[in-house]
């Protein structure tokens, strides 16, 4: 549960090229954002780049910090043969990142997810001309 209730914002990407996206958020009373669009194999091929330079599968969040009331961030990522997912709070800043247990792990994890939401905020943009919250 977030500050305004039940709030998540969750996009996947899929071997066939296929993008989904949804956003729910009940400030202000928003209802829930759903989109779904195909991406090139050359936007799928700079994903991959994108995840494999990242390093992260390398990361393990066992020294993370934990879910707690402010909310969670989760990251499941299948790439090739390699499957791995991990899950730590909800993460508002950098501050936070170099607080924990595992900072340099975490970092990682923290600007991946930075790329990734910047990189669907962009696509989402392009193909449906919209504002992303």
């Amino acid at each position: 549960m977030g500050r305004y209730g039940h709030e998540f914002l969750e996009f996947e990407f899929r071997s066939d090229g296929q993008c989904r996206y949804a956003n729910n958020s009940n400030y202000r009373n928003d209802s829930l954002i759903r989109k779904e669009m195909y991406v090139s194999p050359i936007m799928m091929k700079e994903l991959k780049r994108i995840i494999s330079e990242s390093d992260l599968m390398k990361e393990d969040d066992s020294r993370w910090p934990k879910k707690n009331v402010v909310g969670r961030q989760e990251l499941e990522i299948r790439l090739g043969n390699e499957h791995i997912s991990f899950e730590t709070a909800k993460l508002g800043s950098l501050v936070e990142v170099q607080e924990s247990d595992d900072p340099e792990g975490l970092r990682v994890f923290y600007y991946l997810v930075q790329d990734l939401k910047c990189m669907v905020f962009s696509l989402i943009a392009l193909h449906f001309k919209i504002k992303p919250i």
